[in-house]
């Protein structure tokens, strides 16, 4: 069993005892210390919290006790329902709440949930505000209602709806161009949320013919949730023979997106942001921002246009932190995010496919021919497994002593920029390892860069 406390939110196994996974009484304690947190801090009068969650097994358990724990923290409570993250984060502002929790574990198997905690701006909290949470719940710094403070809870569950419109309703976002292409489109929903969201959004930009899988939002997933090449070999074969123009795949929460071209390869999901932010710069030219461990080809594109790109640490809050910072229009993560201020700072899966379709629908080229316009890079993953007696901290150090001829970045771990490849290596918060990401022009030779650094690091050791 696993319980995983960290930027993201609380996030662990169901089942077992307490402490060792997301049992009922961690879910309670660790509700009661968020809701005690916005109760100190927020600026709202509205007494709301926004509650929605995905399609997990344990989805409803976990949403039952989040509900009645924050009504027995004297909040009322609008419960959305089943709802992808992006319109959960769309529901805060739409109901001017205190904050709000989205009930979902991502990309995790279907063992696993969590509690993804928002602000009152519906914006994941920082790194600082996670830490005071969690320390409110070590300390069980709260207080419960009395009877007659109790709070209500309300259920609306047309905040997909308004999602869908607000993306429809965006500049940049061209339902007429997308209904004369006339598009064939292939959906891979892994059995949770986004089997519904995705094909009423396909729906009401235009297009007629929607190819289902694994589109039933029962939180049987279809295959494991990831969006990565090795776990999508149904929707590859699918397109493979011919039967869609382009294939899309969402996470379980449907933040992420995954594009798979006509001919059954990858767009790559590092190119997801590329390709949308490509077409939102043609037409607004501004900042983007991507973190450390995202593709060279996001700064590429962007210099293209004659605009600047900036890297930000990992992380949704500190990408959309240095965007803020940049005024950037455009910016995301690798694994297929798309943050698009226009509509909210929060990765966004719908507002990549209606942007994606528009660039498509508009280029009149085939999505393999339209990847062939991007700069063409490869990254590779491998990692460096930590003995006890290793101090992560000083290995980074000396790693960073090492390149200190290169272009060094330290913002988050150890990132080395050379002129055509660059390596970035940094401690995990969940194992005890360091990731070490690294992208050139192949493959092969992305594999080959993390694997020297790799033995130069053991070197230091």
């Amino acid at each position: 069993m696993a319980l995983i406390k960290s930027i993201s939110g609380i996030r662990g196994t169901i089942g077992g005892r307490a402490g060792d996974g997301l049992s009922p009484l961690d879910i309670v304690k660790f509700t009661s210390a968020y809701a005690t947190y916005i109760r100190r801090t927020t600026s709202k009068t509205s007494n709301v919290i926004v509650v929605g969650r995905d399609a997990r097994l344990s989805g409803r358990m976990v949403l039952n006790m989040v509900v009645g724990t924050l009504t027995g923290m004297g909040f009322d409570v609008v419960n959305i329902g089943l709802a992808t993250t992006p319109t959960t984060e769309l529901a805060v502002v739409g109901e001017q709440a205190c904050g709000g929790i989205i009930i979902t574990a991502s990309h995790n198997p279907k063992q696993w949930n969590a509690l993804k905690l928002l602000n009152d701006s519906g914006e994941f909290l920082t790194d600082e505000q996670g830490k005071e949470v969690l320390r409110i719940a070590e300390a069980e710094d709260f207080d419960y209602a009395d009877v007659d403070h109790l709070g209500r809870e309300q259920k609306n569950y047309t905040y997909l709806r308004r999602h869908i419109e607000q993306v429809l309703a965006l500049p940049l976002v061209d339902a007429e161009a997308i209904r004369k292409a006339n598009f064939s489109v292939a959906v891979d929903a892994v059995n949770s949320v986004g089997g519904i969201a995705i094909p009423k959004l396909l729906e009401a930009l235009g297009v007629r013919r929607v190819e289902k899988l694994f589109c039933d939002p029962t939180g049987n997933f279809g295959h494991t949730p990831e969006p990565i090449p090795e776990n999508l070999t149904a929707i590859s074969d699918f397109m493979r023979q011919g039967k869609a123009d382009v294939g899309f795949v969402v996470d379980p929460d449907v933040d992420r997106l995954a594009i798979v071209m006509e001919n059954g390869e990858f767009f790559v999901e590092e190119y997801t942001l590329v390709a949308v932010a490509d077409y939102v710069l043609s037409h607004t030219p501004g900042a983007t921002v991507s973190n450390l461990s995202s593709s060279r080809a996001l700064r590429d594109v962007t210099e293209r246009h004659g605009c600047t790109y900036t890297a930000a640490a990992v992380g949704e809050v500190n990408v959309t932190t240095e965007m803020r910072r940049t005024g950037a229009i455009i910016g995301g993560e690798g694994n297929g995010g798309v943050i698009y201020p226009e509509l909210h700072y929060g990765r966004d899966a719908l507002v990549g496919v209606a942007l994606f379709l528009t660039l498509l629908a508009k280029s009149g080229k085939t999505v393999s021919e339209l990847k062939a316009t991007y700069p063409q890079y490869a990254i590779a993953k491998t990692k460096l497994e930590l003995r006890p007696e290793m101090d992560v901290d000083a290995i980074l150090k000396a790693v960073e002593k090492h390149y200190q001829g290169q272009r060094v970045t330290t913002i988050d771990g150890v990132k080395i920029d050379f002129d055509d490849s660059w390596v970035h290596l940094r401690k995990s918060n969940t194992e005890p390892i360091i990731r070490i990401y690294s992208e050139a022009h192949t493959m092969e030779k992305a594999s080959q860069l993390g694997e020297n650094v790799k033995q130069i690091v053991l070197s230091l050791c």
